[in-house]
């Protein structure tokens, strides 16, 4: 008999990393289409800076976790 797959639920790591890509992409093709407001290159340097630690939070979460199972 099949499972069925899990819904996705805002505290799942990679639905979470989904909706950051999503949403930066958003701002960055907003920020291109208006000549006023933040600039491209502001928008990738505040995702950058927000995703980069939240990634290596992630990864060095997943490691401990699956090294102590």
């Amino acid at each position: 008999m099949p499972t069925t797959p899990p819904t996705p639920t805002w505290t799942n790591p990679e639905y979470v990393a989904v909706v950051a890509v999503l949403a930066t992409a958003g701002l960055v093709f907003y920020s291109a289409l208006t000549d006023s407001g933040l600039t491209v290159d502001e928008v990738v340097f505040v995702g950058l800076t927000i995703t980069l630690p939240a990634t290596l939070a992630y990864e060095l979460a997943r490691r401990v976790g699956s090294s102590s199972r």
